[in-house]
């Protein structure tokens, strides 16, 4: 099953140009069952991406839909049963709407106004839709949010903030050979579907993932060194976050979390913009030592490097063997870093194995780039 989801996730990096963190992080809130906000400019695909959800689950009903400071709770749960209106009954036809969908994208989330805030805060945080007074369960996996801008202090806004655990800013295409590239491509986006089952079956593998009580304790750290800071997550977030790192170790093919998972808490412990930078910084130096910060900093550029390859090696342009090239370059400059951290430091295995590791995916490379 694990392979399914490799083939997806490669799929969406080829298809979505710089989007790699993103793509990623968006099969970890659907595998977690936990909702992702992505704060951006208009125009970089944050909606075409979000609406893969839809598209990846055979079967599954997608809702979206564009907020403004005039819309009404109709846009999202219904209009109002004219029928049941006659007899007194305030009841919604929620059929198609948000409450019936098992994943969304909602744009421009923070211009929802205080009409449609309560109903969507429940329905988010607890999976439950208040028609006529009566709960009604709703479907829903993950919510996708989005928004040109952070909210700002006084806009009562914070709640709605506070339900998206994990929040991403996505800017434009950075390298000019990518962005040229995206220019070019006009083919559509396809992706390997699985059904509702077979996703229901990855989140209980997901729930089946272990975390050691080494990492408990380096979370606990974690949380203590925030704290010191001052910045405090609530109990909730860091309660939520676990689903998040068994995510993101199923979604890497392991059955137990890592240090190296414990980076993506940069994502979901800040409270405030101003705290984003300091969190991340937090995270890293207590997470990991000196040979595993090594470690998890040429591991994440060499596998973006590999990453890049691939998709450099579907562009059938001139520029494309002289990228690749560079690309090659770059990976043997990470692999003497390597070599050379393991000289100094013989009695760290892991260093031993990401050296061969590195090796061998170079000799690949080297042959992709001759035979290219």
């Amino acid at each position: 099953m694990f392979k399914q989801l490799q083939i997806i996730q490669q799929q969406l990096n080829e298809s979505f140009y710089d989007r790699e963190e993103e793509v990623q992080a968006l099969l970890i809130a659907m595998l977690s069952r936990q909702h992702i906000l992505f704060i951006g400019p208009a125009g970089t695909g944050k909606s075409v991406l979000s609406s893969m959800l839809g598209q990846i689950v055979d079967g599954s009903q997608y809702f979206q839909h564009l907020l403004t400071p005039f819309s009404t709770p109709e846009e999202l749960f219904g209009v109002l049963s004219l029928k049941d209106l006659e007899q007194g009954i305030y009841k919604r036809n929620i059929m198609n709407m948000l409450p019936e969908a098992h994943f969304a994208f909602i744009d421009e989330i923070f211009k929802a106004n205080s009409a449609i805030l309560n109903s969507l805060l429940t329905l988010i945080n607890e999976r439950v839709y208040y028609n006529n007074g009566i709960p009604i369960s709703s479907p829903l996996l993950t919510i996708v949010g989005s928004s040109n801008e952070y909210i700002e202090e006084g806009e009562g806004l914070e709640a709605l903030f506070d339900r998206f655990l994990l929040r991403y800013e996505v800017n434009y295409i950075r390298g000019e050979e990518t962005f040229i590239s995206m220019l070019k491509d006009e083919s559509d986006a396809e992706v390997l579907k699985m059904t509702m089952d077979e996703l229901y079956d990855h989140q209980q593998n997901v729930a089946r993932i272990s975390i050691s009580d080494a990492i408990f304790k380096v979370i606990a750290k974690i949380r203590q060194a925030l704290h010191d800071e001052g910045i405090r997550p609530s109990d909730r977030r860091f309660k939520q976050s676990l689903s998040i790192l068994k995510a993101k170790a199923y979604l890497a093919g392991r059955k137990e979390v890592i240090r190296a998972d414990l980076n993506i808490l940069a994502n979901i412990l800040w409270e405030t913009v101003e705290q984003k930078n300091a969190t991340k910084e937090i995270i890293h130096e207590v997470a990991f030592d000196t040979v595993e910060a090594f470690i998890h900093r040429t591991t994440t550029e060499f596998e973006t490097i590999i990453m890049t390859v691939q998709n450099t090696m579907l562009q059938k342009t001139t520029l494309a063997k002289t990228e690749l090239s560079q690309l090659l370059m770059q990976g043997k400059t990470l692999f003497i870093e390597v070599q050379n951290m393991n000289r100094q430091m013989p009695n760290r295995p892991e260093l031993q194995s990401l050296k061969t590791e590195m090796q061998k995916q170079l000799l690949r490379i080297t042959s992709d780039v001759i035979g290219f």
